[in-house]
Formats: C-alpha cells, structure tokens, sequence
C-alpha cells in the first residue's frame, strides 16, 4: 500500500460508520467502545482517540488509523496526535487466534451489561421475530466473567479462550465483545445481543419467565441469507445514520 491514506479510505469510513451505528443504537452512547478492521497480517485500522475526543455517535473517518497488531502506526504519520484504544489487545488476539475474523467490535450496551448480571444469559427466546440473532443465541453466547479493562495480551487472551469459536462473548460488568468476516457482521451480531438482552431484561421486569424456542420452531426458520440478513440489514442501518 503506497498510499493508506487514500487507498484506505472506504474502509475507514466503513469503521466509523460502524462505530455511529453502536451509538445509535445504544450499544456505545458515550465515548467508550472501538471497532476494528484487519488489514494484513500484521495492521488494523481501529478508532483511535484524538485532542477533540467527542464521543462514537461523532466518529468521522479522521478517527480511524492503521496500527500495527502491537499499537505502532501502521504507515508514516498514523497516530501524530491520535491513540490507540487501551484495549487494542482485545482485538488484536482476537484477530491472531482466529484467521477467520476480519472486524472487531467492542461496545458497551447496559442492557447486555444488566442482564448479564441479573443471571439472564443470552438464550434464544424469540423466532422469526429476529431470525440471525435467535440462531446467534441457540449457538450460546459465553461469558469472559472478569470485569476488567482488557488492556494487555495476557487479559485478551483469557478472553478469547472464553470466546471460543463464538461470534460475541459477554464481559461482565462491562460489555461485549463482537467478532465477523466483515465490519457489518460484527456490528449486527452486537446488535442482536443487545436486543435479546433488552426483551429478557423486559419479559422479567413484566413477571415473565424466558423461555427458549423450541427445536421445531428453530428447525422451521429459514436461512434468508447474506444477501437479506446482513446486507439489507447494514444498509438499514447506515440509512437510519441519516
């Protein structure tokens, strides 16, 4: 790559708009939370922090810079007045453990955080009503049960072990962690999370009891593929940006 900052635009447009959608949806709503985008063996673009530090909802793609794996800049003039995330290791031994994960969320949505706490784990107590999001749940979603900042290798490795093969893991007393092929997946999966968590948090609060699908009714769910469930659904998304 000659020249990252032309070359890379798209993609560092693609992240901040990723890290707008989290706040709009509530998953970040402060200045706490970063996303994450393998670029080679060995950089990322992520969103740093900048002199002006203005919180996810106000990421523009001048937040987003190429960091080598270890937090060095990726190309000349990177971080000239831009840091990287304290918790960088979070994705970055994501990133090494799992050749098949391209973008990284983290994020801190108190419904999942809540509900997480209460003992409501992430099961799947809806069908159609959100069919990528239902099979996320049936697959389990584990939990990483220290309520630490993942700041260095050791602490982001004990997380991807809780991970597993997973595509998000719980941080309890914290957030969650989301991994995809894409920056649209990972968001969506921490989308639908957080939206599982919130419909426990309210089927509880109502004296509900959660229960879980039946394996009927997850067997007649179709798979309306990439094409509707996350393509259509990303670009839902960025429209609601607007």
């Amino acid at each position: 790559m000659t020249d990252p900052s032309t070359e890379l635009a798209p993609l560092r447009r693609q992240v901040a708009d990723a890290c707008r959608v989290l706040a709009a949806r509530d998953l970040a709503p402060g200045y706490l939370g970063h996303v994450s985008l393998r670029i080679d063996a060995r950089r990322v673009l992520v969103r740093c922090r900048g002199p002006q530090e203005r919180g996810l909802a106000a990421t523009s793609a001048r937040d987003v810079h190429l960091v080598t794996l270890d937090g060095e800049p990726g190309a000349p003039g990177e971080l000239q007045g831009w840091i990287p995330p304290n918790e960088l290791p979070l994705h970055t031994e994501v990133l090494r453990a799992r050749p098949e994960i391209a973008a990284v969320v983290h994020a801190h949505p108190e419904s999942v955080v809540a509900a997480d706490l209460a003992g409501l784990g992430i099961r799947p107590i809806v069908g159609a009503f959100d069919m990528p999001g239902t099979k996320l749940a049936h697959g389990g979603v584990p939990v990483y049960p220290r309520a630490v900042l993942v700041r260095n290798r050791t602490l982001a490795a004990e997380m991807v072990a809780a991970m597993g093969g997973r595509p998000v893991v719980l941080l309890r007393g914290h957030g969650l962690t989301s991994a995809g092929a894409g920056v649209p997946d990972a968001v969506l999966n921490a989308v639908s999370v957080e939206r599982i968590a919130r419909l426990s948090l309210a089927v509880v609060s109502a004296g509900g009891r959660l229960q879980d699908v039946p394996e009927a009714d997850m067997a007649e769910l179709p798979d309306l593929g990439g094409a509707f469930n996350h393509d259509t659904a990303w670009r839902h998304e960025l429209a609601r940006l607007a």
